[in-house]
């Protein structure tokens, strides 16, 4: 049985095919197209998962969308007609795509993909909750699920057993944490619904304590574990922008302009909205673990990307397990709807090894071809000649672009589409800020580390989740990640690691293992392999490209060494 699960017209577009309960391809479109958080119709997507399969279209048993745009639809005409004519502008300009596409999807695959089967559609938080389950050990389990907003809800709890997956309570539009987090990351200066992370990066530069009054006016935490926004500081439910002027009265300063210099009050702000959604989500946890008094919960929604705050829910709560998918966000979505009606028809709970690594990979001779007609200077080498050479290189503080295999899930490069460097002297973050990614320098880069080494590094969850393998939970380093990776020691002292053993990736895993034995450290850099604004890479060409425009030394694809 085969089901296709497809998002998109929102945030990013992604396709993702489950066989036999069983997900076997998955990739979002930007990969493709090479236009970050592209959330057009996911075309390039849906060939690749059908060609990995070898399927033609009509030979899917269904085809599931990842939420229900009428509801939608329903809910923005609502918000809009509360606030006429003050919402008219900001209408105006978003109809005609709700017309054009949104509302048009079964037509789209009949006209355009010429698919005459079946089109389900699951509700927004529902394929959340979905993906994060599913795809967990758990046979029983709280569900929790935070984002912007879907249909109505914004952020819904409920439980797994079995094959069976129910939402009991929610919390509707415009109340929302995705939302909060959106607004203020759009009044520090940053891209809505892209930079979020950003601002958990420099909130730890930031002291939480001036600002934190201001964050009591603005959202109120009730003793039931929900939430209410004060509507008053803001305006994105009727307008493009997202902080009322009484926002910026609030906190006494101007809205910071992009790209312009970020200061301490910045800084304070980042603190103390980091810290405000933790005491939020802390509260939720909290009341859904009284409520159902399971030890394990499933995390999912774009705000389940905050590592910062993941890698404290198992100290801070009385939950024993947790579980996030690795990509918990919208294009995650599109692999709960498909596992969803996958469930639904079985009637059983599957619980295969789950790898992240379902995106598109390229035969040796087709590598090679393409490094000739790049007419570039290349050697093949045995794999472990490779490693060796390559972990010497890394100590040599040469950076790596490595390149292997499928196509890694969701937004974390997790070793197949990589950039490694040594974290062992501190200039190593500048040189890859500044000469590789382009990007701002208070950014942090994340270790990845040998799994049995995280207790000696790292002040962990006793039983570290799943998650920290796909790069979703930071914590405090001990006194020796100071002293022998200043590269990947982000200034309040944590790092969001990445946890490797070699069932997860023998190659990856054997070069940070050689590593360890040339200097006795079990941890590199791991960064994605693209530069700011860009997509992480996908083809061999798209290696290439960054590769000879970047400072990059040596290009690792497939078991091909390249050099300048």
């Amino acid at each position: 049985m085969h089901i296709l699960g497809i998002s998109c017209f929102y945030h990013d577009s992604a396709a993702s095919l489950v066989r036999d309960g069983k997900v076997i391809a998955a990739t979002a479109e930007e990969r493709f197209t090479r236009k970050k958080h592209d959330n057009n119709f996911p075309y390039k997507s849906i060939d690749f998962c059908l060609d990995f399969a070898g399927l033609a279209i009509n030979e899917l048993d269904a085809i599931v969308f990842y939420e229900k745009p009428i509801v939608k639809f329903e809910r923005i005409l609502s918000q809009h007609l509360d606030h006429f004519p003050k919402s008219y502008a900001s209408f105006f300009n978003t109809s005609a795509s709700w017309l054009n596409q949104k509302l048009n999807i079964k037509k789209i695959l009949k006209d355009e993909l010429h698919y005459h089967g079946e089109v389900l559609f699951i509700p927004h938080h529902l394929s959340h909750a979905a993906s994060a389950y599913y795809l967990s050990p758990f046979s029983e389990a709280s569900i929790v699920t935070i984002d912007g907003v879907g249909e109505w809800a914004t952020t819904t709890v409920g439980i797994g057993k079995k094959a069976e997956v129910s939402i009991q309570k929610e919390i509707c539009f415009p109340h929302s944490l995705g939302l909060l987090y959106s607004t203020l990351t759009t009044y520090l200066g940053f891209s809505a619904n892209d930079a979020e992370y950003k601002v958990m990066g420099l909130a730890a530069y930031g002291d939480p304590k001036p600002f934190r009054k201001h964050f009591n006016k603005i959202i109120q935490i009730k003793k039931d574990g929900s939430y209410c926004l004060n509507m008053e500081y803001f305006d994105f439910d009727w307008a493009e922008h997202m902080a009322s002027s009484k926002m910026v009265e609030l906190f006494g300063y101007p809205a910071r302009e992009p790209e312009s210099k970020a200061y301490s009050y910045h800084e304070n702000i980042a603190a103390s909205l980091q810290e405000k959604l933790e005491q939020v989500v802390f509260n939720l946890l909290d009341a859904t673990y009284k409520e159902h008094q399971l030890p394990n919960l499933c995390l999912a929604g774009g705000v389940a990307l905050n590592s910062v705050m993941n890698g404290k829910i198992l100290s801070k709560t009385k939950f024993k397990e947790l579980f996030i998918p690795p990509d918990p966000s919208d294009a995650g979505g599109s692999m709960g709807a498909a596992l969803y009606v996958w469930h639904q028809t079985q009637k059983k709970k599957t619980n295969p090894h789950f790898s992240p690594y379902l995106g598109p990979n390229f035969p040796s001779y087709q590598v090679e071809q393409i490094l000739k007609q790049h007419k570039l200077k290349y050697e093949f080498v045995e794999k472990k000649k490779l490693v060796k050479k390559m972990a010497k290189c890394i100590v040599d503080q040469k950076v790596i672009g490595w390149f292997q295999g499928r196509m890694e899930w969701g937004p974390r490069a997790l070793g197949n589409r990589s950039i490694l460097a040594s974290a062992a002297t501190e200039k190593m973050k500048d040189i890859i800020n500044a000469r590789v990614k382009h990007r701002e320098l208070f950014r942090p880069f994340a270790p990845v580390i040998l799994e049995k080494y995280v207790s000696t590094y790292f002040e962990a969850d006793k039983n570290v989740p799943i998650s920290a393998k796909w790069m979703l939970m930071v914590y405090p380093f001990k006194k020796i990640g100071k002293k022998n990776v200043p590269a990947v020691y982000h200034v309040d002292g944590t790092g969001r690691l990445q946890t490797l053993s070699r069932t997860d990736n023998s190659l990856y895993y054997d070069l940070v293992l050689e590593h360890y034995r040339l200097t006795g450290v079990p941890i590199i850099i791991n960064t994605s392999f693209n530069v700011r604004g860009e997509p992480i890479v996908c083809t061999p060409e798209d290696a290439i490209n960054c590769f000879l425009k970047t400072d990059i030394d040596y290009l690792v694809i497939d078991q091909f060494l390249v050099s300048k």
